[in-house]
């Protein structure tokens, strides 16, 4: 915000005696609101203005005030001697004014345009001021043990834990969560998420080997037994085929017997094949040591152990590993993933009463529940927000004050200046109120004793 002369009305210093010209009608904070539209002031930098152009004008007034009863004292002093006690308060009173005129205008500008030296300081100085003001807020503010105090007295964790826990606050965790999911969504480019997809499956599903790991996994399987169970399921639906197949059974033979052999005899040989085939099944389904089932672990033992080391074997895991996962199949997987997921997630976050919300919404009010009542668990998240808070102080300090020096840097000296005035101009102009009032007493007790000890 660039500030000109006549955002901030001030008295003309040019003759400190000069009473301020006469006010328009409309002053004060009235005349700098109607004025908001063109100065760009806000409305509390409005308010601060018209409260400082009234302590100018009043701080005026009483120099103005001295300088009349300083005149007419000098002037009739010797036809009433005590005017000569008023006389010396009066002539106190202005000095006291005037310096103190000075002292604070000299902070702000030049006192009537005159480059007096140690002058002007802010518009001169306010590189080094905010540099000074960087360095102070840097050693006295953004110290790790300040922060770390401070954060330990606050007691982040159970505050945060009653907050969560208290009705309303998962259910506003749970809603900025869904606005930030919606908006990362809306973000988010489907094309490129679904790349990103496509390129981890590539990593880490196609380009490593298949049949090494694989291997490991099924030793590790069969090692323990639990393919049993799934040789047990293929026996016992074996068992329930045979039962249900009888005429097959018999048509097979039949088909497959020489034309020269009578009917009853095919009859009779396939009634003999289906009982001892029947047999056969139900043995290995009784018995779990039967040699068949002794056999389908020999052969799956030794399949682990090929995926693993056998180059053959390898390669033709890869060649079924290539046939399922083509490219065209990788795409279609990382499409339909992105899809499902986005879909899904958007659907829950919509709807507050979903499954996905309700758990969300749960575990919040638990985990803020835990942060209340369990001491260790408040006392590890306390430190590890001391901790990570101390971090970020001992590594960015540094560049977090420097927002201070270098936003001054970039302001204009004139602006600075203004800006500052502006905020405590008001509370200095109590300084030429007390500067006037101190050297009248000043002024009257000196020239009480002065007069008592000469005469």
């Amino acid at each position: 915000m660039q500030v000109n002369s006549e955002q901030i009305p001030t008295e003309d210093v040019t003759n400190p005696t000069t009473p301020a010209p006469a006010p328009a009608p409309a002053t004060g904070a009235a005349r700098a609101r109607g004025r908001s539209a063109v100065v760009g002031l806000s409305a509390g930098d409005l308010e601060k203005a018209a409260a400082l152009l009234r302590m100018k004008r009043l701080a005026l007034g009483l120099l103005i005030a001295m300088a009349v009863i300083f005149t007419l004292a000098f002037a009739f002093q010797k036809q009433y001697p005590w005017l000569e006690y008023v006389r010396a308060a009066a002539e106190g009173g202005m000095v006291g004014a005037l310096a103190d005129w000075f002292a604070v205008t000299a902070l702000f500008k030049y006192p009537m345009g005159l480059k007096i030296p140690h002058t002007a300081i802010i518009p001169r100085r306010k590189d080094q001021i905010g540099e000074s003001l960087s360095d102070f807020v840097e050693s006295n503010f953004l110290s790790q043990e300040v922060v770390q105090d401070k954060l330990a007295s606050i007691d982040i964790a159970r505050k945060a834990g009653t907050w969560l826990s208290a009705p309303g606050g998962a259910e506003r965790v749970a809603k900025e969560g869904g606005a930030i999911i919606r908006g990362a969504f809306t973000v988010l480019n489907d094309d490129d998420v679904q790349a990103v997809i496509e390129g981890m499956v590539r990593k880490h599903l196609l380009t490593p080997p298949w049949g090494p790991p694989v291997g490991r996994m099924a030793e590790r399987i069969f090692a323990d037994g639990h393919h049993h169970k799934l040789v047990d399921l293929l026996v016992d639906r074996a068992a329930d085929w045979v039962d249900a197949n009888h005429a097959t059974v018999n048509r097979l033979v039949s088909d497959r017997s020489p034309l020269w052999v009578p009917t009853f005899v095919d009859g009779l040989v396939g009634d003999r094949v289906y009982v001892e085939l029947s047999k056969f099944v139900r043995a290995v389904q009784s018995d779990q040591n039967h040699q068949v089932r002794q056999s389908i672990d020999a052969y799956l033992t030794d399949l682990a152990q090929d995926l693993q080391h056998d180059p053959a074997m390898i390669e033709r895991a890869e060649t079924i590993k290539s046939q399922i996962l083509g490219d065209p199949e990788v795409r279609e997987l990382a499409s339909r993933t992105w899809g499902t997921v986005k879909t899904a997630l958007l659907n829950a976050v919509d709807d507050p009463d979903s499954e996905l919300s309700q758990r969300f919404k749960g575990a919040v009010r638990d985990f803020g529940s835990r942060l209340v009542n369990d001491d260790e668990l408040a006392g590890k998240v306390n430190a590890w927000i001391g901790d990570a808070a101390g971090y970020l102080v001992n590594t960015y300090r540094s560049d977090i004050a420097g927002v201070i020096s270098d936003t001054v840097a970039r302001w204009d000296a004139q602006e600075t200046s203004q800006k500052i005035e502006l905020q405590v101009g008001k509370d200095l102009q109590y300084i030429r109120i007390n500067g006037t009032v101190v050297g009248a007493l000043a002024g009257l007790a000196i020239f009480t004793v002065a007069h008592l000890l000469f005469g």
